[in-house]
């Protein structure tokens, strides 16, 4: 079968193919000069201090949970409460329970697909220690709000922006509202690196943290003078296999970081192309008398299109999805839908907040298609008849 509307589309060109070869030809696979330089160019594109490139965005939040841990002061502890969205990837929820968190499970909005706020402040209460905030195929949640529901609390607030590289939220960039931010540049995401993460922040104490975790918890790469140590000796021979933290492996490639420092060049027209595309997918499918589209919060980057069959239709998903994929479009189920009916949960130490009527709505009823880099239009009003 010939795939009509795919899922998602390379993004590259020889621009990004001349750029291993220069990595290939140097001889150093390994991070490097390409890294520094992209974590440099993209923290430009967000206006943060920091950036700290991985190998993944799942790496990403590991390591970005972890450093929460190990700062000199106000460090999580095992057994803290985090409030999570119930409707996510799995690698948000992991690492907060390999590090002994306890997971609140919250309802999303059924239009936004981000956190219901009424149902997230009725979660907060004295036991929160943290809030892991999911920005959702590329639509921001309201930060505003959110900010003032944990104001003059012990409450940190971490993002998941994995799916909403360049979003934004009252002019600023999403993933840069909370302590820390991450992002992911996997083949389907608005850049692609074959496989990459970054997190971001404008914490130096957690930015060393984070350099120090995402290379076996070693000093080799702190500066001299660090929030980690303090100040480290001159003597190389002695701090190459110092480790202070108990880190991982979580090193991108030097050719992820070359062909980064291409796409990070492209990545604005690359939202244009999304942005035009949504606008072509809100005036076709806006006010659909069957299906519910994500509203919008700020200005999303529009990481896929998704539809949700509102109550009073009377047609089947099952149905919907063998339609388009005979018809060449290809689907997938939001995110994980309910994430939290998921066995693997049985191994989680949490809680449910209140009923996930929403999180339920999307998980049997819900389902998206693709948005890509460059323009679709025609294609996005084909959908109008098959549906």
């Amino acid at each position: 079968m010939e795939i009509f509307y795919p899922l998602a589309t390379s993004s590259w060109d020889d621009l990004e193919i001349q750029a291993i070869h220069k990595v290939i030809s140097a001889g150093m696979y390994t991070m490097g000069t390409h890294v520094a330089q992209y974590e440099q160019e993209f923290a430009k594109f967000l206006g943060t201090k920091y950036c700290v490139m991985c190998s993944s965005g799942s790496t990403a939040n590991l390591i970005m949970v972890a450093a929460l841990f190990f700062r000199k002061n106000n460090p999580l502890k095992r057994g803290d409460e985090v409030i999570v969205p119930a409707v996510s990837w799995s690698t948000t929820y992991y690492p907060l329970a390999q590090y002994g968190l306890k997971l609140k499970f919250v309802d999303i909005d059924l239009e936004t697909l981000n956190f219901d706020l009424n149902a997230l402040k009725t979660a907060i209460t004295e036991k929160t220690r943290m809030i892991m905030a999911v920005n959702l195929l590329g639509n921001s949640n309201k930060f505003t709000e959110i900010k003032k529901m944990i104001s003059g609390k012990n409450i940190d607030l971490v993002e998941d922006n994995c799916e909403s590289l360049g979003a934004t939220y009252e002019e600023k960039q999403t993933g840069t509202f909370g302590m820390m931010g991450t992002y992911s540049s996997f083949f389907s995401h608005h850049i692609s690196t074959m496989e990459g993460g970054v997190v971001s922040t404008d914490d130096e104490e957690l930015y060393h943290i984070l350099l120090c975790l995402r290379a076996h918890g070693w000093t080799r790469n702190l500066p001299k003078e660090n929030k980690v140590t303090g100040t480290k000796s001159d003597n190389a021979f002695e701090e190459s296999f110092k480790f202070v933290l108990p880190g991982y492996n979580v090193r991108p490639l030097e050719m992820s970081g070359a062909i980064g420092l291409e796409q990070i060049k492209k990545l604005p027209q690359f939202i244009k192309n999304r942005r035009k595309n949504a606008e072509v997918f809100q005036e076709t499918f806006g006010n659909h008398k069957d299906f519910y589209i994500q509203k919008e919060i700020g200005k999303s980057s529009w990481f896929g299109f998704s539809f949700v069959i509102k109550p009073e239709s009377n047609i089947n998903r099952h149905q919907v999805i063998k339609h388009l994929t005979g018809a060449g479009v290809e689907c997938r189920p939001i995110v994980a839908g309910n994430f939290a009916k998921n066995e693997v949960v049985k191994w989680f130490d949490h809680e449910i907040c209140g009923q996930l009527k929403n999180a339920d709505r999307i998980d049997a009823h819900g389902f998206f298609i693709g948005n890509h880099q460059v323009l679709m239009i025609e294609k996005i009003r084909a959908l109008k008849s098959l549906l």
